[in-house]
């Protein structure tokens, strides 16, 4: 049997094939980037998660683990290290499943928006399905244009700025006090500044944002556009330079998670590149299958 794990900073999903790759369990738990739950944290989820994967299983062995993480590569090289039991323990960043998804092991790239944003690419000559180009990522701290985290940080400035008199009242500034709850400037601010988690509670506001987006309001619609376009604007660096004699209209592209397949985020980028890029309906975990089933 095989196990494949597909590791983000909110939830983490372990899937175990047997010989024939079909999927015998799934198991779902928290997230296990090491940057934002901490490094003991993801050790003991993973550690804990392979042990309940393979609980009650009598005369079956399993043969190989590929772990498919967000978060620092020394970290996850040290973690799988220590993996012992399962087999051969492989690991690789948690881009490689999308980019699976978005050219099914071929040459080509991926821009990918959830919490987080990155682009991926796979260049002609690369053989290892396991390395990748990357570029992004560099977490909801320093930036990610493109990512949930990002459009709920432009959308909260501007509805401070609405709540404070200074800008034109919108549904974005009703949409905040919607998500936080609260009314007055200073509340909705000290929400957003005391949450334990404020990555993960200003990226749950950019689904409203984006339903505004496509409803036609206009401020959503820019506060949107402006982030995407940004991480457009890298995937385009990352294709004229890595597939410097390949037209961009053939290039394969996805775009990839909950974000850039928002049928606003779709619409709008379509409209801006020469990127043919095709919306990932399938999981995440779908593309570590896939990876599993090519080594």
């Amino acid at each position: 049997m095989k196990i494949g794990v597909d590791g983000g900073g909110t939830k983490t999903e372990f899937l175990l094939l047997d010989e024939q790759g079909e999927t015998l369990r799934r198991h779902v738990t928290g997230g296990t980037n090491p940057s934002v739950v901490g490094a003991d944290t993801a050790r003991r989820i993973v550690h804990e998660s392979l042990a309940t994967l393979t609980d009650g299983l009598v005369g079956r062995s399993v043969r190989q683990v590929l772990l498919c993480m967000a978060g620092s590569r020394d970290f996850w090289k040290e973690t799988v290290a220590a993996i012992k039991g399962y087999g051969p323990v492989l690991t690789c960043d948690d881009s490689l499943p999308a980019l699976e998804l978005a050219t099914g092991g071929d040459p080509g790239l991926v821009l990918h928006g959830g919490t987080g944003s990155f682009v991926a690419a796979r260049a002609a000559d690369q053989r290892d399905p396991l390395t990748c180009l990357y570029a992004g990522g560099t977490g909801w701290r320093f930036g990610d244009p493109g990512s949930g985290y990002d459009i709920g940080r432009r959308a909260i400035g501007r509805g401070l700025l609405e709540l404070q008199g200074w800008a034109p009242w919108t549904r974005v500034g009703s949409a905040l006090q919607a998500h936080s709850s609260l009314k007055s400037t200073a509340d909705v601010t000290r929400f957003f500044y005391a949450h334990s988690e404020p990555n993960r509670i200003v990226a749950a506001l950019a689904p409203a944002i984006l339903d505004l987006a496509a409803e036609g309001e206009e401020v959503a619609r820019e506060l949107v556009a402006a982030s995407i376009g940004e991480l457009l604007d890298l995937a385009l660096k990352v294709a004229t330079a890595t597939f410097p004699t390949t037209p961009l209209d053939r290039l394969r592209a996805g775009l990839s998670g909950p974000i850039l397949t928002h049928r606003f985020a779709v619409a709008d980028l379509s409209t801006r590149s020469l990127l043919r890029l095709t919306p990932i309906e399938q999981p995440p975990i779908e593309g570590v299958r896939k990876l599993l089933l090519r080594l």
